[in-house]
């Protein structure tokens, strides 16, 4: 029988590789969160206005 070979090891991630992912991943989600919300305004804007229904007197 032969043994499976062994797994690589984990790579060793640089601290300066670590700092600047996160960063990235933080100015990510900032553009996400204002492209979500520039969407949603321009949804907003879009629809036409809600009119309120007169209610039946009676």
């Amino acid at each position: 029988m032969a043994k499976a070979p062994a797994p690589p090891p984990p790579p060793i991630m640089a601290p300066d590789r670590a700092a600047r992912l996160a960063a990235a991943l933080r100015e990510n989600l900032k553009r996400r969160k204002a492209q979500a919300r520039a969407r949603g305004d321009a949804a907003l804007a879009n629809q036409a206005p809600k009119v309120a229904r007169e209610k039946p007197m009676g």
